[in-house]
């Protein structure tokens, strides 16, 4: 297989999700992945884990010599299955770790490291490439626009901020929708300023779920699978 048609096959194995924070991308995408028999990859998953080395190591992830130091030791091992989402550094096992709170204040600066994003996106790539799936449903902040470009299916999933902010308060048990919503919208404008997952590419589909429930807006995203899938036959048909 040539370098071109390798990288061809990688990018149709994408379903490739973006979203910000509290868009339900994470849970879309694993009810996707278990809907279509697909495997399913949290991206964030991996820069949390990052993280979660760094600060084990003492360091701190607004040290870029120390996320590089990380990154260029990173035994990171993470399942595809949407029903077992353990992800383990080395034999460490941090699953629940990277969801503390400490480490949700880190994991941005590890995503500021360019070289580092390169790094970790390549392994992105090369996991689905392998992956024992027939596709991957893969969601992050950029897999629409860097790591999967050419991917037959792309979608930017949305909601307004009062709703995101809404539901990730609902999700956290009832906290405080206030601080939340300061909590997600200084997320957004930190990662924004890395990559832009608030405005859709050229090319991607977006999906408001403001107005849709949780079973509505996994409909609208399978049909917007189901519209790509079928013009990208057309495509290869008709060539």
């Amino acid at each position: 297989m040539t370098e071109a048609s390798e990288s061809a096959h990688r990018a149709d194995k994408f379903i490739a999700i973006d979203g910000p924070a509290g868009s339900g991308k994470s849970s879309v995408s694993k009810a996707i992945a278990r809907r279509l028999g697909y495997g399913y990859l949290d991206t964030g998953a991996a820069y949390r884990a990052l993280a979660w080395q760094v600060l084990e190591r003492g360091a701190d992830t607004a040290d870029a010599d120390a996320v590089r130091s990380a990154a260029s030791d990173f035994p990171l091992i993470q399942r595809l299955d949407p029903d077992d989402r353990h992800v383990l550094v080395g034999d460490a096992n941090v699953t629940d770790a990277i969801r503390d709170p400490r480490v949700s204040a880190a994991v941005s600066g590890v995503a500021r490291v360019p070289e580092v994003r390169v790094q970790v996106n390549e392994m992105f790539r090369r996991m689905v490439a392998e992956a024992d799936y027939p596709a991957v449903v893969v969601e992050g902040r950029d897999i629409t626009t860097v790591v999967a470009p050419d991917a037959p299916v792309r979608i930017l999933l949305t909601a307004a901020p009062e709703v995101r902010a809404a539901r990730r308060a609902g999700e956290l048990g009832g906290s405080d929708p206030v601080a939340v919503a300061a909590a997600l919208h200084k997320r957004d404008a930190s990662d924004s300023s890395v990559v832009d997952f608030l405005n859709a590419a050229p090319g991607v589909d977006v999906v408001d779920s403001t107005e849709l429930d949780f079973s509505q807006t996994i409909d609208a995203v399978l049909a917007v699978i189901e519209r790509r899938r079928d013009a990208d036959k057309e495509r290869h048909h008709g060539r």
